[in-house]
């Protein structure tokens, strides 16, 4: 789905029935921030407010996935490709999530047989400083490929207000984490919490 064209389209429709941002935001007991970022496609509304969302702007939650208003012809058209589209955006981010864990393997074997080859073994100083000097280079890019690609398969649910969102390359890098969850900070209600791991923004 273009979130571009979504973020458009909410716009288009909160004007149609006379709100501002502040007033929709009141309306769905969320900040009026969080309004301007779906109006500027820089995220989705979360699933559980899509409902009076679409209540309030008077559409449907087809019309909004789609961005557009639908006639019924369009309408069940435009409802296969919204489901499709969720489907193939869980699969890139599973396929993302399953290549940074084969990076990650990868990256620890070869960092640590370097480092055993550089300690275990009889060779000159200079040749174990270069297997030692190419274990971190090793695992420097890894870890980074890895974060990358980890990072761009799906986004974190806050707990507190169930928002949905891609945190910064900083944010990721900095949180603490488990396999599944990560301190960040949500940018809608501004908690920082371990927010868990979901493959699709909606």
């Amino acid at each position: 789905m273009d979130q571009i064209k979504t973020g458009k389209f909410i716009q288009e429709m909160r004007k149609a029935q006379g709100l501002t941002q502040r007033q929709l935001a009141e309306k769905l007991s969320i900040s009026d921030k969080t309004v301007s970022k779906w109006e500027t496609g820089c995220g989705l509304p979360e699933v559980s407010i899509m409902p009076e969302l679409c209540n309030l702007l008077g559409i449907s939650v087809n019309e909004l996935l789609a961005g557009q208003k639908l006639d019924d012809g369009q309408y069940y058209k435009k409802a296969e490709e919204n489901i499709l589209a969720l489907i193939r955006e869980k699969a890139e981010a599973k396929k993302k999530l399953i290549l940074s864990i084969i990076v990650e393997t990868m990256t620890v074997i070869s960092g640590t047989t370097l480092l055993l080859l550089a300690g275990l073994l009889e060779m000159p100083i200079w040749l174990r400083i270069v297997l030692i000097a190419l274990a971190v280079i090793v695992y420097s890019l890894g870890i980074g490929v890895a974060c990358v690609l980890d990072k761009d398969a799906g986004v974190y649910e806050c707990p507190a207000c169930g928002q949905r969102f891609v945190p910064t390359m900083k944010e990721y890098v900095a949180g603490a984490h488990t396999i599944l969850r990560r301190k960040l900070r949500c940018p809608n209600c501004g908690k920082k919490s371990y927010c868990r791991k979901r493959l699709t923004r909606s």
